[in-house]
């Protein structure tokens, strides 16, 4: 090494002073730990509200009792529908299916206030030969066209 040169010795924390703009001041981990844990904390209460709301308690359901074929591609079914406001009336959709598994025909129901357990019977006619039925969904918002006055 000459004698007039002189090496800059730079740790590799320090850095030259200017040259960088002034040092940033780290967030610690601690910090961070907290940030994470309250953006858990609150997409997990978003998680567990969606799943409320979704896979929660139903106010109107029916559950089939029996279903019988009858002459001409048509099935009797009779449903038992259940809710919480007897008050109200409400609306089930029941379909029927043919051999190959295809919905074949669907009727909706109406289902007048009264009491909160109640057996509903209605045919159903099909475009084949119908080989099972079920209930497909209940509601109280029912139609114009099947409200009774």
């Amino acid at each position: 090494m000459p004698r007039g040169t002189q090496e800059a010795r730079v740790s590799p924390r320090a850095l030259p002073e200017g040259r960088y703009g002034p040092a940033r001041r780290r967030t610690s981990p601690l910090r961070w730990r907290w940030i994470f844990t309250a953006m858990g904390l609150v997409a997990g209460g978003v998680v567990a509200w969606v799943a409320y709301v979704n896979l929660g308690p139903v106010p109107i359901s029916a559950d089939r009792v029996s279903f019988a074929e009858l002459p001409a591609n048509a099935m009797s079914v009779t449903i038992n529908v259940s809710r919480d406001d007897p008050s109200r009336a409400g609306v089930c959709i029941v379909r029927v299916r043919d051999v190959s598994g295809a919905e074949s025909g669907r009727k909706e129901v109406f289902v007048p206030p009264g009491d909160g357990h109640g057996l509903q019977t209605t045919v159903i006619h099909s475009t084949d030969r119908p080989v099972t039925a079920e209930v497909f969904g209940c509601s109280y918002e029912v139609p114009t066209y099947l409200s009774r006055s």
